[in-house]
């Protein structure tokens, strides 16, 4: 996930060992813009195009925290304000439908942003920023859930196909990674239409599993948001699920 220098929003950083793992049909590249780190996968290279949004969305976001540095902070959902850039508005909307701080949905925000910029180059586009993918796709993709320690980690996958109007698929991890986490899951991806509300959605689920025991009620609160198209809940060797969610086994 991306941080600035500063002046500007500071997240934490990891390098993408896991793209290694990644196979596709279309041109992989790395987009690294300070400390924004992002795999742009399309059917021609656009290294050049996805710099420049990436600049472009970074700044817009940077200014903003620069007047209200409190949004940078807080935890708490931020007041609607229509006269913010899109890419905040877009952070804000999926705040307020997960209850959480908007930054909770700046990685996913981010990925939707480039990837639909760089649409008008590419009739297929994925975007990946660490756990949070935005993609537009013709063939059926598949993403590996990494789950850290569970035995479950990379052993399964989930199957979204092209037809089904998803658009995004974003994780988060108790367990796993530097992005701020409350709860105790390995792993929670959750599949929407919308990159933003994906990330902040599976942001709040992950704060509301403490356990293997939770699984369920945490599934169970996900699936009632609107927008919310599919979940995937993983604990040590538990697993929950929920909605357009095709999992099968990876072969090794």
């Amino acid at each position: 996930m991306p941080h600035a220098d500063t002046p500007g929003p500071r997240i934490g950083y990891q390098e993408r060992t896991y793209r290694r793992l990644v196979r596709s049909h279309l041109h992989a590249e790395q987009v690294v813009v300070q400390q924004t780190d992002l795999g742009i996968y399309s059917s021609v290279p656009l290294a050049a195009e996805a710099r420049a949004a990436v600049l472009a969305q970074r700044g817009y976001l940077e200014r903003y925290i620069q007047r209200f540095p409190d949004f940078q902070q807080t935890l708490r959902p931020w007041p609607a304000d229509p006269l913010a850039p899109p890419l905040v508005r877009e952070m804000i909307d999926a705040a307020q439908r997960a209850a959480v701080g908007p930054m909770a949905a700046v990685a996913g925000a981010l990925a939707e942003a480039v990837g639909r910029r760089l649409r008008r180059w590419s009739p297929e586009i994925i975007v990946e920023n660490g756990g949070d993918i935005y993609f537009e796709i013709q063939r059926p993709l598949t993403v590996a859930v990494f789950a850290g320690a569970s035995p479950l980690s990379l052993q399964i996958g989930v199957r979204i196909q092209p037809d089904r109007g998803l658009r995004a698929i974003c994780s988060s991890s108790g367990s796993v990674g530097h992005s701020l986490s409350l709860g105790r899951a390995d792993a929670v991806c959750i599949l929407s239409d919308n990159c933003a509300l994906a990330d902040a959605v599976a942001t709040a689920t992950g704060n509301r599993v403490g356990s293997a025991a939770d699984i369920q009620s945490a599934v169970d609160w996900a699936r009632h948001i609107q927008g919310v198209r599919g979940v995937l809940v993983v604990v040590g060797r538990a697993m929950g699920a929920w909605g357009d969610l095709e999992t099968l086994p990876l072969r090794q």
